[in-house]
């Protein structure tokens, strides 16, 4: 282990009667040290939650704290962190004054500055050699210090210390951002307050702006009991604003305690309006950010190995905890799941020689092998990753696996190999020539001692991501908490684009997999363009379904927002897409394999640290007085993780799924699209073919067959009523509509309209069930839901659906039968109307000669006559006689709409109105067509 270089430098500077003390604790990093002999190992954190030393914000004797503030602004899940603390030396000689601030490990600090006795120090980010030699100019003339960060268990720890002289004033000003990933549903924002004495001042403010509206926000502690009830929360659609403001006499651990009770960790968690599985577009500053986290999707299927770490220094509490949290884990496994156990020492054992069904028989079997197990001997850590990618490939070879599934690697270890092969790099280079390009490594290290550098580059180079699980913290849960975030994939191979020339800069945008409750980001800058508005385009697999979203924004539209709110972040876009491309450089770096490649890439992590003001492992933060004459530096040692930053830690994939229809042409697909005649023109369909249809109140319009003759009828059916309209047993198709009433009556009549449409394909047992809120696709087994807020295109088997935001939804069926629905919002608060849905059927429907239904029935000839037309009661509408079916009809000549044109106006259709719900020109009577539920055929 190459041992943490410790720097104590007591420097002191006469200038005005007082002088500044820093230390600077930390590891300066060189280019070589990157390719050396992975045997010398890296950095490992420095102390354990028992030798951590007392920790204090503000240290020093007899001082005066008159104000801790602390200000976090959250805007589109990119938060700013200032933390201000105003001291005075209140003793009677000069002494040191300490600021110590903890800091998430994923932030970035991007700003440092001090005032002392009116003297203001300000920082600049500068490459590392470029400030470390002017910090060196300034050090050899006895002007300098330095700035310490140590770690710990989830933050790091940023140490200022000044020597002052008695009665000085000293502003202390620090700045961090960070990106909020989405973890199990919600956003978690941490501020670590421990001020170590009472603040006559104190206060936290986290101000959220979501420019889609925030669907929950709540804040907890672990600060005491006594501080439960003293956050405040006010939220509006998209703003929050949480103060935490604890008076001094509530600061105290008793009522005449000197001593102040905040020490731990206030946490802020939040969650956004989803009103689209597409996700949300953010375009500000130049630049654009895309969010998606989809929901309503069903699980894919998950074939898991999980390779277990039973050395000898798993014993004890490590052993128990993670037998503990593996039978929790072992429970969450479904019947449709596959799984394994391989433990592992000196030797590797299986406990079964395949993949195995979740089922509840194998399950218990697990468990009762997993109490069996005895840690001891050492760490073969190569093995038993090569026996694990070997079942994986034998159970795909075999057919054993669902080729829908997502197959993963668990390894939870605590320690180094100790056995067979130990050099890191050739068990990198095994793992990644054997693993399959389908195939994830999720790792967990369990403790202090374990080499996280190397458990994290190992699942990162294979598509996975690492935990680090810290033993004596309640290591079982949170070993459940990381399988938790990996045990619900939703889709596959996921594609993020954008139209050809009008991005660039573009983060990762593919990825291997998404897992339910994370989110996946992209961002970059937004190239000059006449267009006012951007679009990305996404595509995607779940499970025997093949997915495209699309979703667009107005350029300008966020930046006129953002003005109007005085707490909002208006850097955040520009921020956000520097601090995503860092970490992935920085990640990039860590897995490069020869020294040219590293060297390029920290050219890339240098200029663009300096040009958006981030320190990183690899600049540093120099900072001056305003005469430039008096220089402290703010250097970070290397750090042992390097975590990547979009997609809740994902590892992007290359691979693109197949689709089944037509994206736009600037998409890219690997693979030839099939000729579909979906893609003849959804929109040209929509407005010029022949159809039969059922709008408003609702209005049947039949185009007979062998005729230029429209014929209208209503039905005057009652609400929860499930009207069929096609029920075609040769081609298994149904579509049914089920009555939805208005408000209230109008005229002494309520009326009645569509407020669900299915269409059920029963060959493959896929229903689509439309509503005025959502879309739904269930074969039987999983149920995914969409939203009307984005255009998708969903295909699954012998069923596609388009969906046109906020307007339409064509669902076609084995390529012969289309069904179009379309979507009538009315306002919410209308004393009477209510949402409704129109359906539209083209006569070209290819039925078979067995098809029936209110529509289906006319898809065949159908001898229709009219004469004796006349004048009418209404003489705006002429009468007649119709002859159909042997039966002598009075029909009136009338006007009714089609809306596929002008959803608010409609367009008017000229046709024969049939009285009395249709008697006699349907067959039989309408109640024949009231079937028992969505799915049922007549």
């Amino acid at each position: 282990m190459r041992h943490l270089l410790l720097l104590l430098l007591g420097l002191l500077l006469l200038h005005q009667g007082r002088c500044f003390e820093f230390v600077i604790d930390g590891e300066w990093e060189d280019e070589a040290s990157d390719i050396k002999d992975h045997r010398q190992r890296h950095k490992r954190a420095i102390l354990t939650s028992d030798e951590q030393e007392d920790f204090e914000a503000i240290r020093g004797d007899d001082i005066t704290v008159r104000s801790y503030k602390v200000e976090s602004r959250i805007t589109s899940r990119f938060a700013q962190t200032i933390i201000r603390s105003s001291v005075v030396n209140s003793g009677s000689q000069a002494q040191s004054i300490g600021f110590n601030i903890q800091i998430p490990k994923q932030a970035f600090i991007s700003n440092f500055s001090m005032t002392v006795d009116g003297k203001t120090f300000v920082g600049l980010v500068k490459e590392k050699q470029v400030a470390r030699g002017m910090y060196a100019q300034a050090r050899s003339k006895d002007k300098a210090a330095g700035i310490v960060r140590t770690n710990s268990q989830d933050m790091e720890t940023f140490k200022a210390e000044v020597h002052v002289p008695p009665g000085s004033n000293i502003d202390f000003e620090l700045h961090y951002q960070e990106m909020l990933h989405r973890k199990l549903g919600f956003y978690e924002h941490l501020l670590y307050l421990q001020p170590g004495r009472l603040v006559p001042n104190f206060q936290v403010d986290v101000y959220i702006f979501e420019p889609k509206g925030i669907s929950m926000v709540q804040t907890s502690n672990s600060l005491g009991e006594q501080f439960a009830e003293l956050s405040r929360i006010t939220s509006s659609t998209n703003k929050a604003h949480i103060v935490f403001k604890p008076s001094l006499q509530q600061q105290r651990k008793c009522e005449n305690c000197t001593g102040s009770a905040i020490d731990g960790i206030f946490t802020t968690r939040y969650d956004v309006n989803r009103d689209s599985n597409a996700g949300e577009l953010h375009v500000s500053d130049g630049h654009f950010v895309q969010f998606f986290a989809p929901s309503n999707l069903s699980p894919l299927p998950k074939n898991v190995v999980f390779v277990i770490d039973v050395s000898g220094s798993m014993w004890g509490v490590k052993m128990k905890q993670t037998v503990e949290a593996m039978q929790a884990i072992l429970d969450d496994l479904t019947i449709d799941d596959h799984f394994n156990i391989i433990d592992f020492n000196h030797n590797v054992r299986c406990w079964n020689e395949d993949l195995v069904t979740g089922s509840p028989i194998q399950i218990a079997a697990a468990k009762r092998y997993i109490n069996t197990i005895q840690p001891n001997g050492g760490t073969n850590i190569n093995e038993a990753l090569m026996r694990a990618i070997q079942m994986l490939v034998k159970a795909s070879y075999q057919g054993l696996i669902n080729p829908n599934s997502i197959s993963m690697i668990i390894l939870v270890s605590d320690g180094d190999p100790t056995v067979g092969e130990m050099k890191l790099s050739n068990i990198q280079k095994n793992v990644r020539r054997m693993m399959r390009e389908e195939f994830s490594l999720f790792s967990v290290g369990i403790g202090f001692d374990v080499d996280y550098d190397f458990l994290e580059r190992i699942a990162m180079e294979n598509r996975g991501m690492a935990q680090r699980i810290y033993a004596k913290h309640d290591a079982s849960e949170q070993l459940r908490m990381f399988y938790s975030q990996i045990s619900s994939p939703l889709l596959r191979r996921v594609t993020i684009q954008f139209p050809e020339n009008s991005v660039s800069d573009i983060t990762h945008n593919h990825f291997d997999k998404y897992f339910s409750g994370s989110e996946l980001v992209v961002a970059g800058k937004v190239l000059p363009s006449e267009s006012n508005t951007l679009t990305s385009f996404i595509t995607a697999s779940a499970d025997n379904l093949d997915l495209t979203l699309e979703t667009e924004t107005d350029m300008a539209e966020l930046d006129i927002e953002l003005a109007k709110h005085q707490h909002s972040f208006t850097g955040f876009a520009r921020q956000m897409w520097a601090y995503i491309t860092l970490k992935q450089l920085i990640a990039e770096r860590s897995s490069a394999l020869t020294l040219a490649k590293k060297r390029k890439i920290t050219q890339q992590i240098m200029k663009l640290a300096v040009d958006h003001q981030f320190v990183t492992p690899f600049t540093a933060l120099l900072v001056e007085s305003e005469d430039a004459k008096e220089r402290l530096l703010v250097d970070s040692p290397k750090d042992p993780r390097h975590g990547c930053c979009s997609g809740a830690g994902l590892t992007p994939g290359d691979r693109r799924p197949y689709l089944l229809y037509q994206p736009p042409p600037w998409v890219q697909i690997s693979t030839p699209t099939p000729p579909s005649p979906f893609v003849e023109g959804t929109k040209e369909w929509a407005v010029l073919s022949q159809v039969n249809l059922v709008d408003n109140d609702p209005h049947f319009i039949v185009r007979v067959p062998g005729s230029n003759m429209d014929v209208c009828f209503n039905i005057d059916s009652e609400p929860g009523h499930i009207l069929n309209l096609v029920s075609d047993i040769g081609r298994g198709v149904a579509v049914n509509g089920q009555l939805i009433s208005s408000k209230k009556q109008l005229k002494n009549k309520r009326q009645t309209y569509f407020g669900t449409i299915s269409v059920y394909y029963q060959p493959d047992g896929v229903g689509v069930t439309i509503g005025t809120d959502r879309i739904a696709m269930d074969d039987g087994r999983n149920n995914h839901s969409f939203t009307w807020g984005a255009t998708a295109e969903i295909a699954q088997d012998g069923v596609r659906i388009s969906i046109v935001k906020r307007s339409h939804v064509t669902v076609t069926v084995n390529d012969n039968i289309q069904v179009m629905v379309l979507l009538h919002r009315v306002w919410k608060k209308h004393p009477v109307n209510v949402d409704f849905l129109g359906v539209y059927l083209p006569n070209d429907n290819q039925y078979s000669p067995l098809a029936h239904g209110l529509i289906g029935q006319f898809s065949r000839e159908l001898e229709v006559s009219v004469h004796n037309i006349h004048e009418g009661a209404d003489p705006q509408k002429k009468e007649a006689t119709m002859e159909v079916r042997g039966n002598k009809l009075l029909v009136t000549r009338g006007l009714q709409k089609d809306y596929r044109r002008d959803k608010k106006r409609g367009s008017s259709v000229h046709c024969w109105f049939v009285h009395n719900s249709g008697k006699g020109f349907i067959d039989g009577h309408y109640t024949d067509y009231i079937v028992p539920d969505l799915n049922s055929f007549l």
